[in-house]
């Protein structure tokens, strides 16, 4: 049982390489149980490398990953099954099972993983589809037919589907407009409160940095750069977090972030 001050992801040394192009070199985070992370980076960096890899999707060239205490790398696998049930995952854009409707999407985990009766799990799903703020119309519909916002909140629902203790969030505010970007960090919020949830939020949105994130999580050079709070991130000395905290993007979304505070 992992205690509340230990981490509740451990990385350690993590190598990641494709072919001759090295992704992580020595890569160390720790995250810690019930906070929102926030992963960001420049292109290339790395950021869904790293989710990929925590989560067993991907197997690193080398280095130590712990989730709950346990090595996702050298687990059995009836291990690493028991241990995949603690965590959901929501990849970019939802990654809906096209062919699939939003309630045998969000049913999906549970009949991979758990015996249960038909209409329970039909109404294990409609919980976590009205969970993630859609109407009940939806569930009968297919991913071509949602937008891509309802696309999104569809495929969180999928990811508190087995009710994880962790999420990982891949850019789940991408491509949505400000509005629609901000009401799914309002979502985010309030089920990681409601739920007990410890967030991974890989992004690139400084609305959702400023908005929801306890702390954040840099990788530059191939590794983990800086950890901190926001005004931790205003103190680090690199030109692209620099340029990244300081740019006029990030003074835009700084001011927003002021200005929601004062109300």
């Amino acid at each position: 049982m992992t205690a509340v001050s230990d981490p509740i992801i451990r990385v350690r040394g993590l190598v990641t390489r494709f072919g001759t192009h090295t992704v992580h070199d020595g890569l160390d985070l720790d995250v810690k149980q019930g906070e929102i992370i926030g992963v960001v980076g420049g292109s290339g960096t790395g950021k869904s490398v790293l989710l990929r890899a925590i989560v067993g999707l991907l197997e690193p060239d080398a280095g130590q990953i712990e989730v709950f205490g346990q090595s996702v790398r050298s687990t059995s696998d009836a291990e690493f099954r028991a241990l995949r049930r603690r965590w959901g995952v929501m990849f970019q854009d939802g990654a809906l099972f096209s062919s699939l409707t939003v309630r045998q999407n969000v049913e999906a985990p549970m009949r991979e993983q758990l015996a249960l009766p038909d209409d329970l799990r039909e109404t294990l799903a409609g919980i976590k589809v009205r969970m993630v703020g859609l109407p009940e119309n939806a569930m009968a519909k297919y991913p071509s037919e949602l937008s891509g916002g309802m696309r999104k909140r569809a495929g969180f629902a999928r990811a508190i589907a087995m009710d994880p203790e962790i999420v990982f969030l891949d850019e789940p505010t991408a491509g949505l407009d400000p509005i629609g970007a901000a009401a799914f960090d309002i979502l985010i919020k309030q089920l990681q409160a409601s739920l007990g949830l410890t967030v991974f939020l890989v992004t690139h949105d400084l609305d959702s940095l400023h908005a929801i994130c306890d702390r954040i999580a840099v990788l530059a050079d191939q590794k983990v750069l800086a950890v901190g709070t926001m005004d931790d991130m205003m103190q680090v000395d690199h030109p692209w977090v620099h340029e990244y905290f300081h740019g006029p993007r990030a003074r835009a979304a700084l001011s927003s972030a002021q200005r929601e505070g004062a109300q």
